[in-house]
């Protein structure tokens, strides 16, 4: 494969954790009294050290600084957050078709990032 494409979609597969690592802190009151109601522990410490890991490991995928285990990282990290969060079977209607949307993304999410360790 061409190393540039490689390149091009390392860049959009980290990026995308970079980002959303970046979003929460800039949204992080919000976003922990949203996981605070929904019952999860500790949401501060939580939602704190999974963006931390979302940015530090996307930024390992980009530059390929240890790409396989941040990749593998991405990919606990992504399965556990969906598990978590993006429970859907718990709801009904649209609510449930918008985080079912997100659930599947997320595993094709995971799939890249299985590509992503072996490159």
């Amino acid at each position: 494969m061409n190393p540039f494409i490689q390149h091009i979609g390392l860049i959009l597969l980290g990026g995308v954790f970079v980002w959303a690592g970046l979003e929460h802190f800039l949204r992080f009151r919000t976003i922990t009294g949203q996981l605070g109601e929904q019952g999860f522990p500790a949401p501060v410490p939580l939602l704190a050290a999974g963006s931390l890991l979302e940015i530090a490991a996307g930024l390992c995928v980009v530059l390929g600084f240890h790409r396989p285990y941040a990749a593998a990282a991405l990919v606990v990290f992504t399965i556990a957050a969906s598990a978590l969060a993006l429970n859907f079977w718990r709801y009904s209607g649209p609510q449930r078709r918008g985080l079912r949307s997100a659930f599947i993304i997320n595993i094709a999410v995971i799939g890249g990032l299985f590509l992503a360790m072996t490159i």
